[in-house]
């Protein structure tokens, strides 16, 4: 079945890091948008069957429930959703409440994914966060009694003047709210984040207040990743995906889409779209999006036809981030190659370096090769 996705650019703040396609809010924009985007769902929908929906961003709380309830009757309008539908509202602390929480499950949204990314108030400023640490807390709990029952919680770690130890006292008060599902995302800077630029160089006054712009070594980086998967394992957590853990039946079946090449269509500036061999992506501009779909121009842009080569190395590449690794026999029935015939013998210093497992059925990364992906995925290119 299909997964939908629902871009939702607006956000009350812009962090230091990001590099999202998004914008600060506009509320009389986001009216409009909400109605562009509406129509794009309506206009495009060819009855298929679906069993997730997705809104990402930004920060997609800041919809009301109403606007939630209107575009998630559009997708069951457009598409044959299933009864049982996994439906994802990103939230950001700050933007959650009761009454929001009671009025998004009220509009069908049955998973919250809450934008933590740390339990340091030094290091939430430093990203720009908005929220506090105590307000993680309260945003959970409300959530929890409205009667969200599938919540998520992202977390980032390597980020300035974090170290093993207070990472994983994050870890630790994430573990204390007893979410779902965890998502462990590393920190990534862009050419253009305004963090890159402080890291490099510090804003004045920071040195007088003790705080620390640098982040650590790259191998401390990795002893965060494994030190983190250890601890949430003993919690009872069970990892199975590069970056994310779960309780048992509590993974995310949007994403698992994405790593396992199924289709997904995406709507909403920037978003992008894969069905089949065929893949494309909106215009990004929220404005201009809004005005070609009030003159019902084509949004979307830059259709691919993948190749079987593509196709192939991106099953790889994708497969490979799961900790279930590549089924042999199930990849060479689907993609017509035997993936370790192919590719086993590049694998074998891999292998050696205790980055990859082989067993008669397959391959696939090892925890410590889950660090070292990128290195190992040169393998397929």
């Amino acid at each position: 079945m299909l997964g939908l996705y629902l871009h939702i650019p607006f956000c009350q703040a812009i962090c230091s890091y990001c590099n999202f396609n998004r914008g600060l809010l506009d509320g009389a924009l986001k009216t409009r948008y909400v109605e562009a985007l509406e129509r794009e769902i309506l206009a495009a929908g060819d009855g298929q069957p679906a069993d997730t929906i997705f809104f990402g961003g930004g920060t997609p709380s800041l919809l009301e429930p109403a606007e939630v309830g209107r575009l998630i009757a559009a997708c069951r309008s457009a598409y044959a959703v299933a009864p049982d539908a996994e439906i994802t509202l990103e939230t950001n602390p700050e933007t959650s409440s009761a009454a929001h929480m009671e009025g998004f499950l009220g509009a069908g949204v049955n998973r919250i994914s809450f934008g933590a990314q740390t339990f340091d108030e030094m290091q939430l400023r430093q990203l720009g966060r908005i929220h506090t640490v105590a307000r993680i807390g309260s945003a959970v709990r409300e959530a929890r009694a409205a009667g969200v029952d599938n919540l998520s919680l992202d977390l980032m770690f390597w980020l300035p003047g974090q170290s093993t130890a207070s990472w994983l006292a994050s870890v630790e008060q994430a573990i204390g709210l007893a979410p779902d599902h965890l998502s462990l995302y590393l920190l990534e800077l862009y050419p253009n984040a305004p963090l890159r630029e402080a890291i490099r160089r510090p804003p004045d006054g920071v040195q007088s207040d003790n705080v620390s712009w640098a982040q650590a070594a790259d191998d401390e980086a990795a002893d965060m990743y494994l030190a983190a998967l250890d601890r949430l394992e003993s919690a009872a957590y069970r990892q199975y995906e590069i970056s994310n853990v779960a309780r048992t039946h509590r993974e995310s079946r949007h994403n698992l889409k994405y790593w396992t090449g199924q289709s997904w269509r995406g709507f909403g500036c920037g978003a992008h779209t894969t069905i089949g061999g065929a893949r494309w992506h909106n215009v990004s501009s929220t404005s201009d999006y809004i005005d070609r779909i009030s003159q019902k121009a084509p949004v979307a842009s830059g259709l691919h036809t993948l190749s079987m080569q593509e196709r192939v190395q991106e099953a790889l590449f994708t497969g490979l981030r799961l900790t279930v690794g590549v089924h042999c026999a199930a990849f060479a029935e689907h993609y017509g190659v035997d993936p370790w015939a192919e590719y086993g013998e590049a694998l074998s210093g891999a292998i050696e370096a205790g980055l990859v497992w082989r067993t008669a059925v397959g391959f696939g990364l090892t925890r410590n090769g889950m660090f070292m992906a990128n290195e190992v995925m040169t393998t397929f290119v």
